[in-house]
């Protein structure tokens, strides 16, 4: 088997552990508050990839310490919105919505002076058309607002990616990994204090979803994520990541017996959409510095 499709097969795998995931931390939010949970899972995360991604440790300048904290100050608004999000709306409208992250990244990149291409203005519109069939409140029922922190967490995920495009050719991601993580748990630790609903109950339940989570979906992904993209095309790359949501769907579908309505499937398709003509079409500007 070539290097090739290892790759491609163990992007696949973490797209299963990606998809899983968000149903994974709905079901923790049981049992913990949001920030309570996102700092447990990665200070742990952190800790971890620090003692395996150790041999890089000693790359660390203050150059990458302040890329790395930049990073993890993308993500930590991202996980803290994007998991806020979930204790009001599915785990599979969460990770469509997540994914529409992919779409901003061009956008925010011509904002900032790079071209533009014209598949990625179809995209945008695409992406746009799924996230209005989505978010559209009902007669019933007003937006939700888990949808309306998620999409703002999505924002926050795509300036991520477009810091990543500026700091991944310059720093060693084993420098990187370590530091984001430890930045998005500290912060969310120390935000604890002003969070009048934060718990913790120390369940079974709870205990596997913070180790599916710290280990799997966190040290295990980005890791390998960064060693398959090496060997892997990026449009088949982008084709693999974009199978993400659909995995979180089936999987609510099939473990949390949710019921998806033609309105999330015809959202869900024009969103998809829009992440595949972003990605396979549209190409990756050059990052501009921000």
């Amino acid at each position: 088997m070539s290097l090739r499709i290892k790759a491609e097969l163990m992007l696949v795998s973490i797209c299963v552990i990606w998809g899983l995931s968000f149903i994974v931390v709905k079901d923790a939010l049981s049992y913990a508050s949001p920030l309570a949970f996102i700092a447990m899972r990665f200070i742990l995360a952190g800790a971890t990839s620090t003692i395996v991604l150790r041999p890089g440790i000693r790359h660390l300048t203050s150059d990458a310490l302040r890329a790395g904290g930049v990073l993890g100050l993308c993500l930590l608004g991202g996980y803290v919105l994007q998991v806020s999000g979930l204790l009001w709306t599915t785990p599979s409208k969460s990770a469509f919505i997540t994914a529409f992250s992919v779409v901003l990244v061009p956008v925010m990149l011509a904002l900032g002076g790079a071209p533009l291409p014209r598949s990625n203005v179809v995209a945008a519109l695409a992406g746009l058309s799924g996230l209005y069939v989505l978010l559209a409140p009902s007669r019933t029922a007003g937006i939700n607002r888990g949808d309306l922190l998620t999409l703002a967490g999505s924002v926050s995920f795509a300036l991520y990616i477009v810091f990543v495009g500026r700091y991944a050719n310059r720093f060693d991601f084993r420098v990187l990994v370590p530091v984001q993580l430890l930045v998005v748990g500290s912060g969310a630790a120390l935000a604890l204090p002003l969070d009048s609903y934060a718990r913790v109950e120390w369940t079974p339940r709870f205990v596997a979803a913070l180790a599916m989570t710290a280990f799997l979906a966190t040290v295990l992904a980005f890791s390998v994520q960064n060693w398959a993209q090496r060997y892997t095309p990026p449009a088949h790359t982008a084709l693999i990541l974009s199978l993400e949501p659909v995995f979180a769907a089936a999987g609510s579908r099939l473990l949390m017996s949710e019921r998806l309505g033609a309105r999330f499937i015809a959202g869900s398709i024009l969103m998809l959409c829009g992440i595949l003509i972003s990605e396979v079409w549209g190409g990756r500007p050059a990052p501009i510095e921000v």
